[in-house]
């Protein structure tokens, strides 16, 4: 994969946009979810993976290509995601999505299988109170927490993406999970 990517960037940097977007449709959706999980807001997941793929796109003749391109792809959507989290004051609009609804009503969310409605509503705030704690974490924990858990990269990857040392990752993974086993504690 990695050498089918260097193959489309050195077309990339010839002058062939056709050949970025084909890298665009390759990371599109991975890029989306990392923003999401650590926005919690689609719209602005949707900026910053655009915004990603942007700088990505100006700045690909300073790529090393010996490296992986999602690693460093996934680098600049993580620290544009910081830059606006730090940035963002709490906004709140009454024509917001409900967090874990992604658009659904209740009826569309009841799964088919087995399960009771009561369970699976359950789960849902569950899920929705995981990712509210998530989002509550200090900054430098929150970005550790969802490329480990959430994304399942490697703590090598994890430590090329955030541009740390593995031990500080690994701190940062462990003492994000602490702040979140505290958060969770009455759960």
């Amino acid at each position: 994969m990695d050498a089918l990517v260097n193959k489309r960037i050195n077309r990339v940097i010839k002058g062939d946009q056709n050949a970025f977007a084909e890298i665009v449709e390759l990371y599109q959706n991975q890029l989306y979810q990392i923003c999401y999980r650590m926005l919690g807001n689609r719209h602005e997941a949707e900026d910053i993976a655009q915004e990603a793929f942007m700088r990505a796109y100006v700045n690909i003749h300073t790529f090393d290509q010996k490296r992986k391109f999602s690693t460093w792809l996934y680098r600049i959507a993580t620290n544009l995601c910081i830059d606006r989290i730090r940035k963002k004051k709490p906004d709140y609009h009454l024509d917001a999505e409900v967090r874990g609804a992604e658009g659904l009503n209740m009826y569309s969310s009841i799964a088919n299988d087995d399960e009771l409605p009561e369970d699976e509503l359950t789960r849902m705030e569950v899920q929705e109170r995981v990712q509210y704690e998530i989002s509550r974490l200090p900054d430098k924990y929150r970005a550790a927490i969802v490329l480990k858990y959430i994304e399942e990269l490697p703590l090598a990857e994890i430590s090329e993406i955030l541009d740390l040392p593995l031990n500080t990752v690994k701190t940062r993974i462990h003492r994000g999970r602490e702040a979140l086993r505290k958060q969770l504690s009455n759960l």
